[in-house]
């Protein structure tokens, strides 16, 4: 598994993972896995589907919240990612292409 960053007791970012990351994943504790990026944005990245189907073999919950790299998540990325934060079991895992993204995107749904 690629190496993480914790952000709060309960989520973590890292950059784009594989479905071989998955178990490792669960077994580092996470519940839930959030993938903030776009499918096809590098070539032989592996697609949200792709992670979810890996996910929900290991048990872990999954959600995609695509953000195009570059440009400002939008207030319906923001929105969503609240839900998912209040949704889905925690801790949570979220990735992207280098985990900025992700990061960006919880601290905008989590600023009080």
């Amino acid at each position: 598994m690629s190496h993480y960053k914790k952000l709060s007791e309960d989520f973590a970012v890292a950059p784009q993972i594989s479905p071989d990351d998955v178990p490792a994943i669960r077994a580092a504790g996470f519940k839930s896995i959030i993938c903030t990026r776009p499918d096809n944005e590098d070539p032989g990245q592996p697609s949200a589907e792709t992670i979810a189907n890996a996910a929900t073999q290991a048990g872990l919950s999954f959600y995609a919240i695509p953000v195009m790299s570059g440009v400002a998540p939008s207030s319906d990325a923001v929105i969503e990612m609240q839900e998912a934060l209040n949704t889905l079991p925690g801790p949570v895992f979220s990735y992207c292409r280098s985990g900025t993204r992700a990061g960006v995107l919880w601290q905008l749904a989590t600023q009080k």
